[in-house]
């Protein structure tokens, strides 16, 4: 994805280019949700190196690579044994009828070479049927920048069949590993768990913006719960709003606006504060009721903002025009929904509903008002955020004891921890 969120210092002589060699027309590929995933073979990597330093790249790479396009629900990745029943894979000569023979749609070639802390990947996409080149990437780095590669190439990968690239994506979420609650940032697999605020002030609630460069969360430094917008690029902290209790921030698409919750003006309402290069530019109320509005989340168009809201005597999902107008609630049943999110395509919201005390999660189908729940169990499973891709959610749950963070796809399957460390807690997912 295109966030380089904190990831400067491990990539110092990183390099990703198309390979200029390659002169072959590209093949453009586009799925559709729903149809069966597209079988990939991805044979083990040639390493043109006698360096243990080359094989251990080649190692992980390709293991990286491999759980990226497992993860995706796009690509089924043959079996290792498969291979046995065709000759070896010679880069410069590819027979494309032994990979079909394997029922192989697309093939992956890669090679490593180099080595003394200096490796090169490079990486090449075929469709198998064609006997086409589709694409080819090269990438060059040390230890530390392994991982990048092989996420890197995956969203190649995804991008030549019209899908959305997720691996290069970050999480933020709230730790208490070091004894405090901070913020944190993880890759989107769990790896490369970061902290990101050091002090002994509670960090809470982060919303982190599309481009992952901005990240609005709530703390406590001064005493009250207030908003504030941190930059992870100039490495400085502004505030966003210090009157009243200031919670929930959400990010308009665009990343120019902040929906957030605050009592400044007294009772919990919704705001939208405006923003510019330097910081904020105004803050606007959005709602005007006694009731407790709330969580508010913007839609994919940035046209309206799904909240929470007791007004009509029980917390329930509404949503409203990003002006304010138009208020329309959208949840049915039930005593006690919250925190929405709307999915990337706009067609579903996932929300938290409580029954017997029991937390699960909850897709909302907005164009078929269709119901589906996400998770089944006794633990308490909260704060629910979608993938960019719109095919997983994140979400916190003490199913393991602790608070954990967790992913899950977005109909149920394919559970996955991502934390272990502490309690952690209220995660977003960037673009």
């Amino acid at each position: 994805m295109k966030n380089k969120i904190l990831i400067t210092a491990l990539l110092i002589g990183f390099i990703s280019f198309a390979v200029g060699l390659f002169s072959q027309q590209e093949v453009v590929l586009k799925i559709t949700e729903g149809i069966p995933a597209i079988s990939l073979a991805l044979p083990k990597f040639i390493v043109n190196s006698a360096s243990g330093e080359a094989l251990r790249a080649s190692e992980e790479i390709y293991q990286v690579l491999s759980d990226d396009l497992k993860y995706s629900r796009v690509f089924q990745l043959l079996p290792q044994s498969y291979y046995n029943y065709i000759r070896p894979l010679d880069p410069k000569n590819i027979f494309f009828k032994d990979w079909e023979s394997i029922q192989a749609r697309v093939l992956v070639v890669g090679e490593i070479s180099g080595g003394d802390d200096n490796i090169t990947f490079e990486a090449k996409l075929y469709d198998v049927r064609s006997a086409k080149f589709i694409i080819g990437r090269k990438y060059q780095g040390n230890q530390l920048a392994w991982r990048e590669m092989a996420h890197r190439f995956a969203n190649e990968i995804m991008k030549a069949f019209g899908e959305k690239p997720i691996f290069t994506s970050k999480i933020v979420f709230v730790s208490d590993r070091d004894g405090n609650d901070e913020l944190y940032l993880m890759d989107y697999d769990g790896a490369n768990q970061t902290r990101l605020t050091f002090n002994k002030y509670r960090d809470y609630m982060p919303a982190i913006s599309p481009d992952g460069k901005r990240i609005a969360f709530t703390s406590y430094r001064e005493t009250i719960a207030g908003l504030y917008l941190m930059d992870l690029e100039k490495k400085k902290i502004i505030p966003i709003s210090n009157r009243g209790t200031n919670f929930a921030a959400s990010f308009s698409p665009d990343g120019k606006k902040i929906a957030f919750c605050s009592t400044m003006d007294g009772n919990s309402e919704i705001y939208v504060a405006t923003l510019d290069s330097d910081g904020i530019q105004n803050i606007k109320r959005l709602t005007f009721n006694e009731a407790i509005d709330t969580a508010p989340c913007f839609s994919p168009t940035g046209r309206e903002i799904a909240f929470v809201s007791d007004r009509g005597g029980t917390p329930q999902i509404y949503i409203m025009d990003a002006e304010g107008s138009n208020v329309r609630r959208v949840s049915f049943g039930g005593t006690y929904h919250d925190a929405p999110a709307w999915s990337p395509d706009g067609e579903r919201i996932v929300y938290v509903s409580r029954l017997d005390n029991i937390f699960d999660l909850y897709v909302l189908n907005l164009r078929t008002n269709q119901i589906i729940k996400l998770t089944e169990s006794n633990a308490r499973n909260e704060s629910p955020c979608w993938s960019p891709d719109g095919r997983h959610i994140v979400f916190s749950s003490n199913l393991s004891g602790q608070i954990q963070i967790y992913s899950i796809d977005y109909d149920g399957a394919n559970l996955r921890r991502l934390t272990s460390q502490g309690n952690n807690k209220l995660p977003d997912w960037s673009n």
